[in-house]
Order: C-alpha cells, then sequence, then structure tokens
C-alpha cells in the first residue's frame, strides 16, 4: 500500500494548487501524508488486528487530528457512537487499497470493502467507489491485464471509461464523490506505462488530487509491482514513525 501513500503525499501539494500538466515536481516543501494516508493505515491495522474498521478509524483519526478530513467524518470520529452518515464521499475509496491486497479471493475482496465503507460511507455510492477500488488492486496484483480490470469494473460498477484523460481534463475539477473521483483515477492508471507514470497522469486531473493520487497509486502500485526506490524512500521519509510501523508490518505479511 505504499503506493497508495505515495500518491497521497504525491497529490498533496497540488490540491489547493491544481496542476493541468504531468510536468511538475513529485515532491516539494509543501508534500505531506493526509487523511488519506492515516485512513489507509487504519485500514491495514483493522486487517492485521482484527479489530472493526469503526474501531481502528477513530483511534488513528484521533492520533492525528489535523490530518484534513471532512467536516462529517471529523464529527464522526469526536463521537464514540455515531453510527453512519450515508456519505458518497471519497474517503471509502482512498483507504480501501490494503484490502484488495490482503485478501485471496475477489469475493472476500468485494465483502471487505463493503464493511470497511460501511462504518461511515453506507450511501449505495460509496459503498459501490470502495468496492470498485479495492477490486481494481485485486485483480492488479493477481496479473490480470488492463482490459480484463477495465472490462470488470465497467460490467459490475457501471462506471463510464469511454472518456480519455485527455478529454477528462480540461473540465474537471475538484469532486469530493466517490462517482466523481474513482473512475477518473482509474482511467490515469488504464492510461499510465509505469508507476510514476500513474502518478503524474492522476495529478495532472487537478481536483482532489491527493485522494485521486492514493486511489490511482493504489492500483498502479498493485500492477506494475513497485513504485521505485526514489519515490519510496521520499514518500517513507515524510511518515510518522508510527504509520511506518504498521506500513511494514502490513507489507511484510500482504506483499
Amino acid at each position: 500500500m505504499i503506493g497508495a501513500i505515495a500518491g497521497d503525499i504525491i497529490g498533496s501539494a497540488y490540491e489547493a494548487h491544481p496542476v493541468k500538466t504531468e510536468d511538475f515536481p513529485l515532491f516539494t516543501p509543501h508534500s505531506r501524508f493526509t487523511d488519506d494516508t492515516v485512513m489507509t493505515i487504519a485500514t491495514a491495522d483493522a486487517i492485521l488486528t482484527g479489530k472493526g474498521y469503526a474501531m481502528a478509524y477513530r483511534e488513528w483519526g484521533r492520533l492525528f487530528p489535523h490530518a484534513g478530513y471532512g467536516g462529517m467524518f471529523r464529527q464522526w470520529l469526536r463521537s464514540d457512537d455515531m453510527g453512519p452518515y450515508n456519505s458518497f464521499g471519497n474517503g471509502s475509496a482512498m483507504r480501501v487499497s490494503p484490502v484488495g491486497f490482503a485478501f485471496d479471493t475477489l469475493d472476500k475482496v468485494l465483502a471487505e470493502s463493503k464493511k470497511s465503507a460501511e462504518v461511515t460511507h453506507n450511501h449505495p455510492e460509496g459503498i459501490k467507489g470502495a468496492q470498485a477500488t479495492a477490486a481494481a488492486v485485486f485483480l492488479a496484483r493477481t496479473g490480470k491485464e488492463k482490459k480484463e480490470i477495465k472490462d470488470y469494473i465497467e460490467t459490475t460498477f457501471n462506471y463510464d471509461f469511454r472518456a480519455t484523460l485527455a478529454e477528462i481534463r480540461p473540465h474537471y475539477r475538484f469532486d469530493p464523490t466517490c462517482h466523481g473521483t474513482v473512475p477518473q483515477s482509474i482511467v490515469a492508471f488504464l492510461e499510465s506505462n509505469n508507476y510514476e507514470d500513474a502518478a503524474r497522469k492522476a495529478i495532472s486531473l487537478g481536483g482532489d488530487s491527493d485522494t485521486i493520487g492514493c486511489i490511482t497509486g493504489g492500483i498502479a502500485q498493485a500492477y506494475y509491482e513497485t513504485i521505485g526506490d526514489n519515490i519510496m524512500n521520499k514518500a517513507r521519509a515524510l511518515l510518522d514513525i508510527r504509520l511506518l510501523n504498521i506500513l511494514d508490518l502490513f507489507s511484510a505479511r500482504y506483499l
């Protein structure tokens, strides 16, 4: 899941200042991990320990309270008993990549990604975004070709992949929903040649760039199997030791 985390960090510098080009510095003095990384680590922790997703998300969210959460999620974090709030935001998709790496059948991935989403994002689109992302990671890591991944996601989740990045980019704006983020992130992966190219294509869309980078990055790592030492080392250097510990435990067990 370092691919998802690196994508988040690369995109973090461009969320407030979007770029519409693939030619930009991957890391800047403003690069940092955001809520996307914290919640991805929380998902991994839940899988590793067997604790519930809601418990893991609250624990990690409270450890890093200023990572950039949405308003409703911040309210949910502060409460011990607030249930899901029918969100269809992209938070369910940005945190789900560990599910695609950890489970050994597509049916298990779909069931587990639904569980991870519905503690907060129990709207059908919130669940769908998480399942589509996790399924793409699983299919990528199990050797499926891009056409197979594309066809499965289109058929199962009814996402429309007819528009190319070149067609999407000029008119794309910030959109925090699953249906306004997940298909575009998958297109960035489908058109890429390697991990770095995928990250550059994802961020070049503009919009919610850290989340687009996170979603694309998780799938790209699964498919290309590496993100490159330079990117990995720079991303790891920006992580808190508590995040690194879970990342390394998860990677040792599942990657």
